[in-house]
């Protein structure tokens, strides 16, 4: 693995802020599209100054280059917490309402005072704390990028044991994702406790 490039303008982007409001974090999620399994939203609170070597949006870094950093932002954050709604909650109040529940769950969660949460995307959950929405904020943030490798990585090995559970899927190579193996698989075996419903309405074998 090659040696990780520094992404300074992501720390800057996080300096500006904090001088002007104070300690923040950075909110993400996993999970939106999935067919299958939860949806995961992490936020993260940086020490200042902080940049980790090839800390960048989680869908730009390699499987391995994310668990290497996963452990190293865990080791080195001043607070994180990491939540999961699940995809009864999801069918329930659907992904958009799920997404920022697991949101609002994660900022609650990280027990130190926080002045500004940055929330990856244009909207904002419901917070006791003044929330700023940053359109593409992985790639902005360095505590969004950080918040999106906890939140992505998360669910990953989450779906790597629903693979264990419901062989035959392909979990762990997919995510739940829609691909055209997943859709096949839910053709031959069907629709496993974990499937969200409401995603497989327009799936022609949904009734099976």
């Amino acid at each position: 693995m090659s040696a990780p490039a520094l992404h300074p303008e992501l720390l800057a982007f996080d300096q500006d802020l904090r001088q002007r409001f104070g300690t923040l974090c950075g909110v993400d999620e996993a999970g939106r599209g999935p067919l299958a399994g939860p949806v995961c939203a992490a936020a993260v609170v940086l020490p200042e100054g902080y940049l980790p070597a090839g800390l960048n949006d989680s869908k730009k870094l390699t499987e391995k280059r994310r668990e290497l950093l996963f452990d190293e932002i865990r080791e080195n954050a001043v607070a994180y917490s990491v939540q999961l709604v699940d995809n009864e909650i999801i069918d329930d109040i659907n992904i958009l309402n799920a997404t920022m529940q697991a949101m609002a769950q994660a900022i609650a969660g990280l027990g130190v005072p926080v002045e500004l949460a940055l929330i990856d995307g244009n909207r904002c959950p419901p917070a006791d704390l003044p929330c700023q929405a940053v359109v593409q904020g992985d790639a902005r943030s360095a505590s969004i990028a950080a918040a999106s490798i906890l939140a992505k990585v998360t669910r990953d090995r989450l779906m790597l044991e629903y693979d264990q559970l419901f062989p035959g899927y392909g979990f762990a190579r997919h995510k739940g994702y829609p691909t055209k193996a997943h859709y096949q698989a839910l053709t031959q075996l069907g629709v496993t406790p974990i499937h969200r419903l409401t995603f497989l309405k327009k799936w022609k074998g949904r009734s099976q």
